[in-house]
């Protein structure tokens, strides 16, 4: 399945995943109470949020004085920012979705897969190697030109 209908699916589906568990939520324990959970998770998401975010920041820049590439942490503040999305977006099946992007074993796992399969191995170079003449009688090379003074 292609991305864009996976996007469209996810963004179709969730809502309707949404207001169902608020109604069995609601039904449960009662309108406020569920407000004021829905408030409460969104509240302590940006709160961890928060922490988690200055905690992948400062790795980045010591990664960065000691001359490491920060790889992970490239990857891990994309994720952290569409969690905090999803816990700032009202309803507790995205709540659910935002806090495992806060898990930070989960987090560095998944950026580990991103690394490895879709950077390293997957087809992150195929724009470069479509830029490249596809005729085999060219050889690459380098020149240069030097002047002699006579």
């Amino acid at each position: 399945m292609k991305a864009i209908q996976s996007l469209f699916l996810f963004f179709l589906i969730v809502p309707f995943v949404e207001i169902y568990l608020l109604l069995q939520v609601g039904g449960l324990i009662g309108a406020f109470p569920t407000i004021f959970l829905v408030v409460f998770t969104a509240i302590l998401g940006a709160w961890l949020l928060r922490r988690q975010g200055f905690e992948t920041w400062q790795r980045f820049q010591s990664n960065l004085a000691r001359g490491a590439l920060p790889a992970y942490e490239m990857i891990e503040g994309p994720i952290l920012l569409i969690g905090g999305a999803l816990l700032l977006t009202p309803g507790f099946f995205t709540d659910a979705m935002g806090f495992a992007c806060l898990i930070p074993g989960l987090r560095r796992r998944i950026s580990q897969y991103i690394i490895e399969n879709q950077l390293l191995a997957g087809d992150a170079g195929t724009l470069f190697k479509q830029a490249r003449s596809q005729d085999s009688s060219v050889i690459e090379g380098e020149y240069s030109k030097h002047d002699r003074e006579v």
